[in-house]
């Protein structure tokens, strides 16, 4: 038996089981799952790739949706310990992060608009002028892997911090850097 590839290329087809695994992660069933965008270290799906429009019809501009428990639960304990205010802060008076974070909005409409365009420009998780939802962020930065959304590489890599690295987060996730405070940056 194979062991599923973390990161599954795009266009990975999802699996009648992977679809349970999700329910059973939401606590009810899936809807507009295109793919599998991260699993964990041992092959759990943690991120699934949604259509922008459900088969419903309804919107949804949320691409990347975070449904693995531990990641949901540190997303949650991580916006309560006021990470999110701090970001935010953070994205007032430096520059260069704001640039970046812009950079991550703009990656995350052209890639849900070649999917379908929702003639909006709402990303998710509050981008590109604030933080609002770090499941989001989480799920943004997992499915693209570091370097992509500087926030959500910092909360994955606080959850990584929190004990989850090796069993939700990859072991080679970057840890956060550290200034000459020793505090996270």
């Amino acid at each position: 038996m194979s062991t599923p590839d973390a990161n599954p290329p795009a266009g990975h087809q999802v699996s009648d089981e992977d679809l349970a695994t999700i329910a059973a992660q939401l606590g009810r069933e899936p809807r507009g799952v295109i793919e599998i965008s991260y699993r964990t270290p041992d092959g759990v799906p943690a991120v699934v790739k949604t259509a922008p429009r459900l088969p419903d019809g309804t919107p949804f501009p949320t691409l990347y949706y975070l449904t693995d428990p531990r990641l949901t639960a540190e997303a949650s304990r991580q916006e309560s310990a006021g990470v999110m205010k701090e970001m935010t802060a953070r994205l007032a008076v430096d520059d260069e992060l704001a640039a970046s974070y812009r950079r991550a909005h703009e990656s995350f409409l052209a890639e849900r608009d070649a999917i379908e365009s929702l003639g909006t420009d709402f990303s998710g998780g509050g981008m590109p002028d604030r933080v609002k939802c770090l499941h989001v962020l989480i799920a943004h930065s997992l499915a693209k892997g570091p370097g992509v959304n500087p926030l959500g590489d910092e909360a994955v890599a606080l959850a990584a911090a929190h004990g989850l690295r090796g069993s939700a987060v990859p072991d080679d996730w970057p840890d956060l850097a550290v200034d000459a405070a020793g505090d996270g940056q």
